[in-house]
């Protein structure tokens, strides 16, 4: 027998998540409504456990709801929003219940307030547009205004009207994050509205804000395929490198965000600009730096990764290991050398370790000292 989606989505919760859920119902007062929404009911369909939690409420006041539940707490009066942080680090968003306006398409939209069918049909997709009401008891139903759940079965994704990516281009990226993450297909719908998004793009900085979430998906690279797919590819440069470095995850090791910043730095026609549109700050471009460098890295370290996908040809300089291994003594003596082959390699007179081999034997030759000789405390 199939379970009733509400309970299956409740099943998935953590055990702790479904207690702080219906102690605020129960706080919230019987004539409030409370319902945990978007992301978290989305993949507790598809029967993942789901890590974030957004719950709106209609019909009580989300201040004092949040610190009724004596977690700190953070609250936003503009949106009437508020952060709570859960006892196990993660933090959960408690929203009134609103509809929204946008004045001018791409910047930030008015909040209202409004019911909670309201709240969900403001929303930018459908499988993002789903609501588990929840009561003292736990999970009341499952409200759907839209088809979330049937596209959700589709593994579509559709917006919610037909000016959704252009009041807000940012939802061009967040799509495909999802669809990347998720398996998702755009819909007609979506495809017809790409060129809205990117000409509006200029004007959201929320496009930018969710390219460099892109870095943090499991796979960004798959994330970027999917922008060109759509005809967005644009946005970010570098899809060749960032799907090479999607090559090299681990799910026990995922790689840093910074190489696929740094990945996309060096692909981008003005690494400047691009690094001031995301807000990256200086460390991906000093990565990209160290990893186009001629200095040693280990193996598996940010540098040599990146090294290895933007200058795969690219030869391994010897290490002071090396030097030691020619006969030359700890000591001044191992710098010295290392400083010369390095000055060989920015003239382009050495381009593998056998050439860098021979070129130090010859330079310790030349010294007129035999091997080791240099060595000092």
């Amino acid at each position: 027998m199939t379970p009733d989606p509400a309970t299956h989505a409740w099943a998935q919760l953590q055990d702790h998540d479904r207690t702080w859920l219906t102690g605020l119902a129960r706080q919230a007062g019987p004539q409030a409504r409370l319902a945990l929404v978007g992301g978290a009911v989305r993949d507790a369909l598809l029967g993942h456990t789901p890590l974030d939690l957004d719950v709106v409420v209609e019909g009580a006041g989300v201040e004092a709801l949040a610190r009724a539940s004596g977690l700190p707490t953070v609250f936003h009066p503009a949106f009437h929003n508020a952060t709570v942080t859960l006892p196990d680090g993660r933090t959960a968003d408690l929203v009134r219940a609103r509809r929204e306006s946008y004045p001018v398409p791409g910047e930030n939209p008015r909040p209202h307030p409004g019911t909670l069918e309201e709240d969900l049909r403001r929303r930018d997709f459908t499988v993002n547009a789903l609501a588990l009401l929840i009561g003292p008891q736990g999970p009341v139903c499952l409200l759907d205004e839209v088809g979330g759940q049937d596209d959700l079965k589709a593994r579509t994704l559709r917006p919610l009207h037909p000016a959704s990516l252009r009041e807000d281009a940012s939802r061009l990226v967040r799509a495909a994050r999802l669809a990347a993450r998720l398996g998702l297909t755009a819909s007609p719908e979506l495809l017809r509205q790409v060129p809205d998004a990117l000409e509006l793009a200029d004007r959201t900085p929320r496009l930018w804000a969710e390219l460099r979430l892109l870095f943090s998906e499991p796979r960004p690279g798959a994330a970027a395929r999917v922008l060109a797919g759509w005809g967005a590819g644009t946005l970010l440069p570098g899809l060749e490198t960032l799907e090479a470095l999607d090559r090299l995850q681990r799910a026990d090791h995922p790689l840093a965000p910074a190489l696929y910043a740094a990945a996309a730095l060096h692909a981008a026609p003005d690494p400047t600009a691009l690094a001031g549109r995301l807000s990256l700050g200086d460390r991906p471009g000093a990565l990209l730096a160290r990893a186009l460098s001629d200095t040693y890295f280990p193996e598996d370290t940010p540098e040599r990764l990146l090294r290895g996908v933007l200058r795969p040809d690219a030869a391994v300089p010897l290490t002071g290991r090396d030097v030691l291994a020619l006969g030359v003594l700890p000591g001044r003596a191992v710098g010295e050398a290392l400083a010369h082959l390095a000055g060989l390699r920015r003239a382009g007179r050495v381009g593998s370790p056998e050439e860098e081999r021979a070129a130090l034997r010859a330079y310790l030759k030349a010294s007129h000292q035999p091997d080791g000789a240099r060595g000092g405390p």
